[in-house]
């Protein structure tokens, strides 16, 4: 089943819908305390691949939901995902210095401002579930919704796995064992924006919901063996952030358990798997079908 452009020919004005969305939920740089939101506005706008928003608005042309009710969610994720990255980046974490093509939020600013930063962006994420008027939501779905975030956000999800991934340095896992960390440190939240898109149908279909979460559990991992790969077969400029890190760090990854060959073919059967999950959706799943196929083809 091939997907066909049409969310290809949508894909910039979803980009420029996220962005737009962010500056308007984003702490003004002139509001005290400054250096704090011009550190929380520098990592989170102009750059990234957006793919957890892009989910968030595929699920939800899938499903037949106005983009104005999922700009909330949309903004949720990314923001928790902006947090993430520049907590992963401080000296206590992967200690990079470079992020999305400039020096991550540590070095931009200072450790101190990055830690705040990504502690506030987390706390602004549940604020715009809590409180975006546009989601049109139940209370009670509502509620689901921070919970289900929360839940993919804490030591059950991104957190815990990379509690694994740093205790894994150093050390040769077994297969299941590096899968089980990557379905909680990348799969959770990607799973997660096709759920939020899922609680905001109205009613909700149960078996369209089952076909997705089977969607989204397997693209999930799909992305993270792309990521691995294209650790080592990409460079810095085009990435932009710093290649070859997880080798340099002694990291598990997926080449280095199952080499490169296997590594590529375990992501086809993942994204076919991916694939396959949405057959019952028929036609109006293209959104997602296409963007399978640009998550395995990407080269950053």
């Amino acid at each position: 089943m091939t997907a066909k452009k049409g969310f290809a020919d949508r894909l910039k004005s979803y980009q420029e819908r996220i962005e737009t969305a962010l500056d308007r939920w984003l702490p003004p740089a002139r509001i005290v305390p400054t250096r704090l939101h011009e550190a929380m506005r520098y990592s989170t706008l102009g750059g990234g691949k957006r793919l957890r928003p892009l989910l968030v608005y595929a699920t939800g042309e899938v499903l037949g939901i106005d983009a104005d009710r999922l700009d909330g969610p949309a903004v949720a994720i990314e923001l928790i995902h902006s947090y993430s990255l520049i907590h992963d980046d401080l000296p206590a974490m992967d200690n990079d210095d470079l992020r999305r093509g400039k020096p991550s939020c540590h070095r931009a600013f200072d450790e101190a401002t990055a830690i705040l930063a990504g502690d506030a962006l987390q706390a602004l994420a549940f604020q715009v579930l809590a409180q975006d008027s546009q989601m049109h939501t139940d209370p009670a779905v509502r509620t689901q919704m921070i919970g289900r975030l929360a839940e993919a956000a804490g030591s059950g999800g991104m957190a815990g796995g990379q509690a694994i991934d740093l205790e894994s340095v150093g050390k040769k896992l077994e297969l299941v064992e590096l899968e089980n960390m990557h379905i909680h440190k990348t799969g959770a939240l990607i799973r997660a924006s096709v759920m939020l898109a899922c609680l905001s149908q109205n009613p909700q279909d149960s078996a369209q919901r089952d076909s997705l979460d089977r969607f989204a559990k397997r693209i999930g991992l799909a992305f993270q063996i792309h990521d691995d790969i294209l650790d080592e077969e990409s460079e810095t400029a085009v990435l932009g952030k710093p290649a070859g890190a997880d080798r340099a760090l002694n990291k598990p990854t997926y080449p280095s358990i199952l080499g490169m060959t296997e590594s590529k073919q375990r992501a086809q059967e993942l994204t076919q798997g991916a694939i396959e999950a949405l057959l019952p959706l028929g036609e109006s799943a293209e959104p997602l079908l296409w963007l399978a196929e640009h998550i395995t083809q990407r080269n950053t």
